[in-house]
């Protein structure tokens, strides 16, 4: 289910990607900026994905800790309840009269606890100057019994898991580097290839001015609400002066003419290049005044009289 979201926030993340940047092609910039948020949007579903997918991960990390914790707790009480009673017998005898009898072990201990002192005060020193770092080793060694449960072989013997049989290093994954590897430099060779197509796409270049007398856009007006004759024409009227300056030529000689219900002609002289026509395209397809919307029906050059 993670692998499926991943690929379907992908797919849509390149699909708004390139919307985007198609419709930054055409110039129809409110398109634009919608697939951009959309864009944005499924950055931040994918983020909030991983996220959650890290934090279950710590999570269940946690779950296990404290599952082990708790055996090696079992495990301890297990061997404190069975732990043979190693309490001196004739400390416990009693007399026939139920009383017992402790008045032996009193000088006995005393006397031997003033020699085991003596004699651990002369191995620690003999210790502090003679501890070499195997020490820490068989300390481990001793403290065996606290760790994992033994692992089972794939034959099914069952053998101790020892620290020292874990390498210090992971084993190095060659097949794993190299996929990264031929990963990374695809991503590199297909973002230097996007990054000259766009910029072969959006470069300004100087065009030639086409052999036609004038440009010609023909046009729908939508509207919304009032759809009197005079509302539609001064939509019709607002839209074609705004879009008619977002060309580079200056367009002088711009004319609206009614063709019916809910079509005009848009005329421009002298002939725009077909990039300039693109760009009056977009702008008519994407903006919107009194609440009125247009769809561009063609466009095309006037032919000079022969």
């Amino acid at each position: 289910m993670k692998y499926v979201g991943y690929l379907f926030g992908g797919l849509s993340a390149a699909y708004a990607g390139y919307y985007m940047v198609l419709y930054l092609y055409r110039w129809e910039w409110q398109r634009a900026l919608i697939s951009g948020v959309l864009l944005l949007v499924i950055e931040g579903f994918l983020a909030c994905l991983i996220l959650l997918n890290r934090l279950s991960r710590l999570e269940r990390r946690l779950t296990e800790y404290d599952a082990r914790v708790e055996e090696v707790q079992r495990r301890l009480d297990q061997s404190r309840e069975t732990a043979p009673d190693r309490r001196f017998r004739w400390i416990g005898s009693e007399g026939l009269d139920g009383t017992q009898r402790t008045f032996v072990f009193v000088p006995v201990l005393m006397v031997a606890g003033a020699a085991l002192s003596g004699v651990a005060f002369v191995i620690q020193k003999i210790a502090s100057a003679t501890a070499r770092p195997g020490a820490e080793r068989r300390l481990a060694g001793r403290l065996a019994p606290l760790t994992a449960p033994a692992d089972t072989a794939p034959g099914g013997a069952a053998r101790a898991a020892r620290l020292e049989d874990r390498p210090a290093v992971p084993p190095s994954r060659a097949g794993r580097k190299l996929a990264v590897g031929a990963a990374a430099v695809a991503a590199v060779v297909l973002l230097t290839l996007m990054r000259e197509g766009l910029a072969d796409a959006t470069q300004t270049r100087p065009e030639a001015t086409p052999d036609a007398a004038a440009s010609t856009v023909v046009f729908r007006i939508e509207m919304r609400g009032d759809e009197t004759r005079e509302a539609r024409e001064l939509a019709a009227g607002d839209l074609w002066q705004t879009c008619r300056r977002s060309t580079a030529a200056q367009n002088d000689r711009a004319f609206l003419q009614h063709l019916e219900s809910e079509v005009y002609a848009g005329v421009i002289r002298p002939a725009l290049t077909p990039h300039d026509l693109m760009r009056l395209r977009g702008c008519i397809e994407d903006a919107s005044t009194n609440r009125a919307t247009a769809s561009v029906l063609g466009e095309g050059q006037a032919e000079r009289r022969r």
